[in-house]
């Protein structure tokens, strides 16, 4: 892979004469038409219903559309965390291959820096990005990254030729400022250079502004262009502008009992799931709705109102990137990608003590009834909310549970039969391999064994009913947390804080919601998906999680040794001071005590 930092002015004009040629001959090998651009559009957090074309209460009128010109797919299922899936997403990798097993601010002390566990993509790995830029593809990033945040880390030495990058794993929506103890700062990147944002910045229209201007302003403007746009909507601090949340004012008011049953018969009528497939109990140590003073109602359905105007105001400037290629003419030669790196965020950070001083600390306000949404506003749905929003499945982000785990795709562009629906077992790692075929990338290099991911080609020209034979095994391991799926049945692994790390199976055909453990009567079943987990985690260098394992303990702990690290000169200093202190009070107060000696 050509290292990013070395350009001779020879090597780059031959670069752009071999580019300007390829774009003159045409296009991918064994088509007529212009290689397609394309475009990944990496939502934040969303469950398999949030977008409209799914049943959820938003309005995506433009993702919808882009559901009924193309492609949606209802059983696709990606990582239950943001960096792994980002890198099997840009690799066709799983995530211990890619060296991103899991992700910094829940990692294990002892994990870190084991091979699979750098926290950046491994030397060798190839993005989407590499592989198309060879092909003459100008390659475009805007939005989070969360892969490294290092100049030989940061989208420019994977492939990127323009990228405006967020390097955590989210930050403010309104103002380049931490969302969590963990980060000092909100690292933002041009280019692989530390960049500051604009005073009238909101993520997704910054996002989204950014692509436009990269789009319209890169060398070679005729090439054709890999764009990678990931939106922090709708991660937390849930944040949108006031005429988006107005909208939702009321939506939720009965609250997560009523939408998770109300999103359960949407998923039947819809065909998400069997008709009369069970919805099981929200975990027993949620609160039930009616349990909530009116106070805490209120405030509640306002969160989850902010939570569907972030994914309002999103789908907004998708629009408006739509409407950008369509002025230029590229749409209808653009293949275009929306999907979720996992489903919905249910965390709570007012359950700690810690990090409300924190936020009090910094300006943000917890509870803002006032101007929810809005700047200095920290908002977030919660574990209840987010386990209405996955409903019919089981539990949430963190977990690979259905509702961690199962979350919305659509591809729609050139050669994507309109209006198509498919339910076929497609995973995250299948993007990258589809993309190559797509654009004939995938000729650059023979098929390495690495490469986990199928292309959905053939499934998409309906050349193949599956792109996964049914007895084959994939596995997903997240820090403890697994899933084995092979045919009907799923093998899970769940830890703490809601699960006890047991080993359960599920014949998904039948129970999408994972509601009937059936480990004990189908004992031949469960010991093969065991056998195929263990095969996987020897092959692919798993590091053991015992299962008291707990990931909101790691953050807090990992969050601590951060602040001290970058705190460190600080914290010596008034060690020293207090050493230094110390000793004085107690030689002032032996020399108070002291009797004066008599003269002989």
């Amino acid at each position: 892979m050509i290292d990013p930092r070395i350009h001779s002015s020879r090597a780059r004009t031959l670069l752009m004469l071999c580019i300007s040629l390829w774009c003159l001959l045409g296009a991918a090998p064994g088509s007529a038409q212009p290689a397609p651009n394309i475009v990944l559009i990496v939502v934040d957090d969303a469950a398999l219903m949030d977008f409209g074309a799914y049943g959820g209460e938003a309005q995506t009128p433009n993702i919808d559309a882009l559901a009924q010109r193309g492609a949606l797919f209802t059983q696709y299922r990606t990582s239950p965390l943001c960096a792994p899936s980002r890198a099997m997403l840009l690799s066709g990798l799983n995530n211990h291959q890619t060296g991103v097993a899991s992700i910094p601010e829940i990692l294990p002390r002892d994990h870190k820096g084991q091979p699979g566990y750098l926290m950046q993509l491994a030397p060798g790995v190839e993005t989407i990005a590499d592989r198309l830029s060879e092909r003459g593809y100008r390659t475009l990033m805007s939005g989070k990254w969360h892969l490294g945040g290092e100049f030989s880390t940061l989208p420019n030495a994977h492939g990127f030729d323009q990228s405006f990058a967020l390097a955590a794993s989210g930050a403010d929506n309104w103002e380049q400022r931490s969302y969590m103890p963990y980060y000092a700062g909100a690292p933002w990147f041009e280019n692989g250079h530390p960049a500051s944002l604009p005073e009238d910045f909101y993520s997704s229209q910054f996002i989204v502004d950014k692509m436009i201007d990269y789009i319209g302003n890169t060398p070679q403007e005729q090439a054709p262009f890999f764009a990678l746009v990931a939106f922090q909507a709708i991660h937390i601090p849930v944040q949108a502008p006031a005429e988006f949340v107005a909208r939702y004012q009321g939506v939720y008011d009965q609250g997560w009992d009523v939408l998770r049953l109300e999103r359960w018969r949407k998923a039947q009528a819809l065909g998400l799931i069997p008709e009369g497939a069970p919805l099981g109990d929200m975990h027993p140590s949620l609160q039930r709705w009616e349990t909530l003073s009116a106070d805490e109602q209120r405030t509640a359905s306002t969160r989850m109102a902010v939570n569907a105007a972030m994914l309002d105001a999103m789908d907004h400037h998708i629009g408006r990137l739509l409407q950008h290629l369509r002025s230029k003419g590229v749409l209808e030669n653009t293949v275009i990608i929306v999907t979720s790196d996992n489903g919905p965020e249910g965390s709570d950070p007012t359950d700690q003590a810690s990090f409300k001083a924190w936020a009090a600390l910094t300006g943000y306000n917890l509870d803002d009834q006032e101007t929810p949404g809005e700047r200095s506003s920290y908002g977030f749905i919660g574990p209840e909310w987010a386990s209405a929003a996955a409903s019919p499945f089981s539990l949430f982000k963190f977990y690979t549970t259905e509702g961690g785990i199962r979350v919305p795709l659509v591809i729609s562009g050139p050669g994507i039969a309109e209006n198509a629906r498919f339910q076929q077992r497609v995973m995250l790692t299948d993007i990258a391999p589809t993309v190559f075929e797509l654009t004939g990338a995938g000729a650059l290099h023979p098929p390495e064994g690495a490469i986990t991911g199928r292309s959905l080609v053939p499934l998409l020209r309906g050349q193949v009913e599956s792109v996964y034979a049914p007895d084959e095994p994939i596995v997903i391991e997240i820090t403890g947390n697994i899933a084995v799926l092979k045919g009907d049945f799923k093998l899970v692994r769940t830890l703490g804080p809601l699960g006890d790390g047991s080993w359960r199976l599920f014949d998904l055909a039948r129970d999408p919601g994972e509601t009937r453990d059936l480990y004990t009567e189908l004992p031949a079943v469960a010991a093969e998906l065991l056998a195929d987990y263990e095969h996987y985690a020897l092959t692919q260098g798993v590091l053991p999680v015992g299962n008291d394992f707990n990931p909101w303990q790691q953050i807090t702990i990992n969050a601590t040794l951060a602040i001290l690290s970058r705190n460190a000169p600080a914290f010596s200093a008034i060690a020293l001071l207090t050493v230094l202190l110390i000793y004085t009070v107690i030689r002032k107060r032996r020399r108070a005590g002291a009797v004066p000696g008599k003269r002989s």
